[in-house]
C-alpha cells in the first residue's frame, strides 16, 4: 500500500509538470499527455526510486532521475505528440522542474517507504526532540525572593 501511495504522489507532480510544458507549448490532447505520464512515472519509480535510491542515495538518484526524465519526455514526446517545433528544450525543461521535485520525493521513500533513517538522522520536528524549559519567574516565591534580593543589593 505504500508503494500505491508513493506511485500516486509521483504520477501526481509528473503529471502536473508534462501537463504544463507540454500542453502549453504542444497544445497536446489530454489523452497523449496522460499516457506520457503514466509511462515516464512506471519507468522512473522502478529505475530511479527502487533500484538506484536505495543503492546510491540521493544524489546519485537525483542526477539519474534527471537524466531518465528527460531521455523519457524526448522519446515519448516524439512518437506520442504531433510535433511542429524541436522537443529537446521542452523536455529539459519538464525535466529539471521533476528532479527539483524529486529530490523531495526521495526524501518521503527514504522516511515513509523504506523506513531506513539512521538513527542520528530523525526529522527536526519528530517529538523525541522536543524539551520544555522552567524558568524560575514561572513560580510566585521565587519572583518574589529575586526582588528581594534585588532590593538588598540596592
Amino acid at each position: 500500500m505504500k508503494h500505491m501511495k508513493a506511485l500516486g504522489i509521483k504520477f501526481i507532480f509528473t503529471a502536473i509538470v508534462v501537463y504544463s510544458i507540454f500542453g502549453i507549448f504542444y497544445n497536446a490532447s489530454l489523452g497523449r499527455l496522460f499516457w506520457i505520464s503514466v509511462l515516464v512515472t512506471g519507468v522512473a519509480y522502478i529505475i530511479g526510486d527502487l533500484f538506484v535510491l536505495p543503492r546510491f542515495g540521493y544524489i546519485i538518484a537525483s542526477i539519474a532521475d534527471l537524466g531518465l526524465a528527460f531521455l523519457s519526455l524526448w522519446i515519448l514526446g516524439t512518437l506520442i505528440i504531433d510535433i511542429t517545433m524541436p522537443i529537446v528544450i521542452a523536455s529539459l525543461f519538464a525535466a529539471v522542474f521533476m528532479a527539483l521535485c524529486e529530490s523531495l520525493f526521495h526524501v518521503y521513500m527514504r522516511e515513509q517507504v523504506f523506513h531506513t533513517v539512521p538513527e542520528g538522522e530523525k526529522t527536526p520536528y519528530s517529538s523525541d526532540r522536543l524539551q520544555t524549559e522552567f524558568a524560575e519567574e514561572t513560580n510566585e516565591h521565587s519572583v518574589d525572593e529575586k526582588k528581594k534580593e534585588n532590593d538588598k543589593h540596592k
